[in-house]
């Protein structure tokens, strides 16, 4: 302590009569804040580009690593409600013998950047912020204290981060030369409204081709299959409904958690192991209805609203349906609709609307004719016999779509009951009994009687069998297919990946690697499909090494979810899964990829694109 009381008044007596000499102008720097306007409540990152003249340095910021390190003070506490820390890039160290220790020191050109977060209790407008940069400038011989006084405007727009978390959360990252993650976007929509609106249409059907959607197709044919034998039925009319619904269900309820609860508030729903264990029971549910055990009947209580109570009952399940698409395409948040999200828990409104409309009817578009096909099929003569064998084996895709969300609830929870391995054996058991099923060996309540098992039956009895047989080899440490591994839970195992940026960060520093960040969630069959299909290839597994691999979980329940989600939302703006991020050791940001891509080559091509960046600089 004293050694240090010492060093100070020593570089203080020898600065004080160089007050007027040249190393007045021996540091220049420029302040920039990381975007052009915030809300209340959010994180703000300050970037403070200084430019250090040849011979002259200034000392870290940290104060385990200078007897002076440079700060910035600022004149309105009341401002920010937290003040974090400050950013900086490499440091020269040395070690001096008076005081037998490292110092460091920055030269040449860096940039800062200072953590902050906006007081929830600011006021909309544009706000004048009088700091302080502090720091100590020195030659080889001397040393001046600077205290140069500056301001910077902070545009404060209306709404506020409505989120539970939000005042628990840490601010411990910067966002110095971070990519504008909604630049395509904005793109977009300076290009005018009809430019808009078919890009979210494309992005709609591309968003078809997410695995998250493909557990909906069998669930879908086989309620509408059972809706087709109800008398009076309209199968248009229960088509429109369906689409429709999904179309007004997926935009309101998607708006309507960003405005209230934050961008990842639709994500957060999908993904909560009460909602997962309500979508598995529900398919339970369904499934032994189509056996032929029960009808489901709404309660009679909601049917004594309706003169006809069939239709009324009719309509609500269709709806219901509805609801129980758009939770289990929540669950897998693509790039589009998560940066809409964003948008709108910032308080924008009509593009939010407009995109999350358009997209979405795109994205319901083939449920309307799969909805309106198995009702027709309903109507054909004679058809009770096959038309029975035909919804027992959908209540068998059912139920085995069941231990799906299941085992989401099990992740999310961590039974360790619903690993990868008992879904796959249970998926096995349900494809092998299905076979058996064709084959006249089990017995439904409204089966006919097989007399003769044809050929059909035969084959397709055979394709379950085989199928059930190839899932069980998955148990015995066969490789299947990686679109049904990213259905299953994933497997436990210790890799070359971490778990917090901070052990990122201090890997990247040791070993002077990029970080690739992978944005992910226990129940994102999306973000399985890239690990399984896409991480495991030869060429990206080599790529990989070049990295510092970081995997931020953002659907658990833990501070370290909240805090890997606010990061995500705060600093990316976007709340999709996956999504991907580089960044430097000091915390820049060198490039993103917006998630799930089904071309390998776009990856590969990013990873190798984003390394090469890197190393040549």
């Amino acid at each position: 302590m004293i050694n240090n009381i010492l060093y100070i008044l020593l570089l203080l007596t020898c600065s004080f009569p160089q007050i007027g000499s040249a190393l007045d102008e021996c540091v220049k720097f420029s302040i920039s804040l990381d975007r052009s306007d915030y809300i209340a409540g959010e994180n703000i990152f300050l970037n403070i580009d200084v430019k250090i003249d040849d011979g002259f340095h200034i000392y870290s910021v940290h104060p385990k690593k200078s007897l002076s390190p440079s700060y910035i003070e600022f004149s309105d506490s009341t401002f920010f409600s937290q003040v974090g820390i400050i950013h900086e890039p490499q440091t020269v160290k040395y070690f001096d013998k008076n005081f037998n220790q490292n110092i460091h020191y920055h030269k040449g050109s860096i940039r800062l950047t200072q953590d902050l977060k906006i007081s929830e209790e600011i006021n909309p407008g544009i706000h004048t912020i009088d700091a302080t940069f502090i720091y100590l400038a020195c030659d080889p011989t001397k040393c001046i204290p600077r205290f140069d006084s500056f301001s910077f405007d902070i545009p404060i727009k209306n709404g506020v981060i409505r989120s539970e978390y939000s005042n628990d959360i840490d601010i411990e990252f910067s966002n110095s030369d971070s990519e504008d993650v909604n630049s395509d976007l904005n793109k977009v929509i300076n290009e005018g409204f009809l430019s808009f609106l078919l890009f979210s249409f494309g992005m709609g059907f591309l968003a078809l081709l997410t695995p998250c959607v493909f557990p909906m197709i069998p669930i879908t044919v086989s309620y509408f299959t059972k809706e087709g034998e109800k008398e009076n039925n309209n199968p248009v009319v229960n088509a429109c409904i369906y689409a429709l619904g999904i179309v007004v269900i997926f935009t309101c309820l998607g708006l309507f958690l960003s405005f209230t609860i934050g961008a990842s508030g639709a994500g957060d729903l999908a993904a909560n192991p009460w909602v997962n264990m309500f979508i598995g029971g529900l398919f339970i549910y369904l499934a032994f209805s189509l056996f032929g055990y029960y009808e489901i009947q709404i309660p009679s209580s909601i049917r004594q609203f309706s003169v006809s109570r069939e239709s009324k009952g009719g309509k609500l399940g269709i709806l219901f349906m509805s609801l129980t698409f758009t939770l289990t395409s929540f669950t897998c948040t693509v790039a589009f609709v998560g940066a809409l999200l964003a948008a709108a828990s910032r308080g924008a409104y009509f593009w939010p609307i407009i995109g999350m409309l358009s997209f979405s009817t795109a994205f319901a578009f083939p449920f309307f004719f799969l909805a309106l096909f198995p009702q027709y099929l309903s109507k054909l003569p004679k058809s009770g016999g096959w038309l029975n064998s035909i919804k027992v084996v959908m209540g068998f895709l059912e139920l085995a779509a069941a231990f799906k969300f299941i085992s989401n609830s099990d992740l999310v929870w961590n039974w360790g009951i619903f690993t990868r391995d008992s879904v796959l054996l249970i998926w096995a058991i349900i494809f092998i009994l299905t076979a058996i099923y064709l084959i006249g060996k089990i017995k439904m309540p409204f089966d006919s009687k097989v007399d003769r098992i044809g050929f059909v039956r035969i084959a397709f009895s055979s394709v379950f069998l085989v199928f059930g047989i190839y899932l069980s080899t998955g148990l015995f440490g066969n490789k299947i297919h990686g679109l049904i591994e990213s259905y299953l839970p994933p497997e436990i195992k210790i890799d070359e990946w971490v778990e917090t940026l901070d052990e990122g960060f201090l890997i990247s520093s040791k070993d002077n690697k990029p970080i690739f960040i992978d944005f992910t969630g226990y129940t994102c069959t999306n973000c399985r499909w890239m690990e399984i299909n896409v991480f495991e290839l030869p060429e990206v597994k080599k790529l990989f090494e070049d990295f510092v691999l970081v995997k931020l979980y953002t659907d658990g329940k833990e501070q370290v979810h909240f805090d890997n989600r606010s990061l995500e939302i705060n600093r990316f703006g976007t709340a999709a899964l996956p999504y991907y991020v580089v960044l430097t050791p000091t915390d820049n940001v060198i490039s993103t990829f917006p998630g799930m891509d089904p071309n390998p080559d776009n990856f590969i091509n990013f990873l190798r694109e984003t390394r090469n960046k890197f190393y040549e600089h």
